[in-house]
């Protein structure tokens, strides 16, 4: 079982930034693909950013409201999957949850593991 534990949330200026911090517990960090999930209250889950296991290349993948704004990238020795947000919207307030899954495809819609989330909110 993969248990994972979102920080770095809180509340920032339109236009600042923020870096959010996935910490993954398990042994098997390194074989699981990594996702970024969003939710703002009344509205469904939103897909953000994943990034490919730590035996592939690195390749990512993002929505296009966030392309060129966020970046997701992982280190495996630390067991930890990071999102860097820029250039943020008040928009971009929401929930934010880290999720993991074996299946590249799993991490961009229902992935097998779910963070509890931390807590984004951008100002206007």
């Amino acid at each position: 079982q993969v248990q994972l534990v979102e920080s770095g949330g809180g509340l920032v200026q339109a236009g600042g930034s923020l870096r959010l911090s996935c910490a993954a517990s398990g042994r098997t960090f390194s074989n699981y693909h990594m996702g970024w999930f969003r939710q703002a209250p009344g509205k469904e889950r939103e897909f953000v950013a994943a990034i490919t296991s730590g035996w592939s290349s690195g390749g990512t993948y993002y929505s296009d409201s966030v392309k060129g704004r966020f970046t997701i990238s992982r280190d495996n020795a630390k067991n930890t999957v990071y999102l860097q947000m820029n250039s943020l919207k008040p928009e971009d307030t929401a929930v934010y949850c880290c999720a993991a899954d074996l299946n590249w495809a799993g991490v961009r819609n229902q992935a097998e593991y779910w963070g509890q989330g931390t807590q984004v909110t951008v100002s206007s």
